[in-house]
């Protein structure tokens, strides 16, 4: 009996002896190398800011002799990695939704960038067609104003336009049918016009006072229908009763005077260039792009 009990106790601690040797030597093993992990990983760290992971060394006497690995072991080793995988799941779809929101800020900031650079060239052109308009505007203002200028200069210079003579018999005053159609030829045109004047003159037969006061009647009635009939201004028309004075000759190598033989009134329009002024200082008709606001 004494001697099966002996043999058991050697047994034990024949059978205790490596595997305390073993736990001895690896746990002296370890702990240099578990020094320089921590070492490291207090250094070294993950993408999502946590420490490395680190192996599970305290298997106990069962885990070093038993050659398969159990179900608890082996989630117990792999739970922090899905965890760690998990959170580097999560790290990276954020990382992505940064990136692209960076990129949509992006392009929409080039886009602004660009649709106001589009404008700036817009008003640009716009002030430059602007300015082209005012350079031509300016032109035909001082063009204007040297017109008025030579128009304001002569302005009482006169010149002869048509000239109509009426003819009377000898001691009537009264305008014959074609007299007043002559008179609605020349009178006719000026309802429309400005700038100009009529010259009345009378002439007659005879000598002294009694011919001028009959070339004075002729020339009133002629007077007298251009204002009724025409409405011709009575400041435009200037009558002078010439009576029997020698007329010039009309043709420039005949420097002889004549005498009037019978009852003339002669009619003359002057014109000065006030028509002309008009015509050059009315507004130009605005063009399309003048009318048209601008952006």
């Amino acid at each position: 009996m004494k001697n099966r009990i002996f043999v058991a106790l050697l047994l034990a601690v024949v059978l205790a002896l490596p595997a305390f040797a073993q736990q001895t030597g690896s746990t002296t093993q370890n702990q240099p190398a578990a020094s320089s992990t921590d070492q490291s990983s207090a250094s070294a760290t993950g993408a999502s800011g946590k420490p490395a992971l680190q192996p599970d060394t305290h298997e106990g006497f069962w885990g070093k002799i038993n050659p398969f690995a159990r179900k608890k072991y082996v989630q117990r080793q792999t739970a922090p990695i899905r965890d760690r995988v998990t959170e580097l799941d999560d790290l990276t779809s954020a990382n992505s939704k940064m990136i692209k929101d960076t990129d949509s800020r992006a392009q929409e900031g080039i886009r602004l960038a660009s649709t106001k650079a589009n404008e700036a060239d817009q008003h640009a052109i716009d002030a430059g067609n602007k300015a082209q308009m005012a350079q031509q505007t300016a032109t035909q203002a001082n063009t204007r104003l040297t017109t008025v200028e030579q128009v304001v200069g002569n302005i009482d210079q006169y010149k002869a336009a048509t000239q109509t003579e009426i003819r009377f018999r000898p001691g009537q005053s009264v305008l014959s049918k074609n007299a007043k159609s002559a008179l609605d030829d020349m009178a006719t045109p000026l309802k429309s016009q400005r700038g100009y004047i009529i010259e009345v003159q009378g002439f007659s037969s005879g000598h002294g006072q009694a011919a001028i006061a009959t070339s004075q009647k002729m020339a009133d009635s002629v007077v007298r229908y251009l204002v009724l009939n025409h409405e011709i201004p009575v400041y435009r028309i200037y009558v002078v009763g010439m009576g029997n004075a020698p007329v010039q000759s009309a043709s420039a190598d005949d420097a002889k005077t004549k005498r009037t033989s019978g009852g003339r009134v002669e009619i003359s329009l002057l014109k000065n260039d006030l028509e002309t002024l008009a015509s050059t200082t009315a507004p130009a008709p605005a063009t399309q792009d003048q009318q048209a606001p601008a952006k």
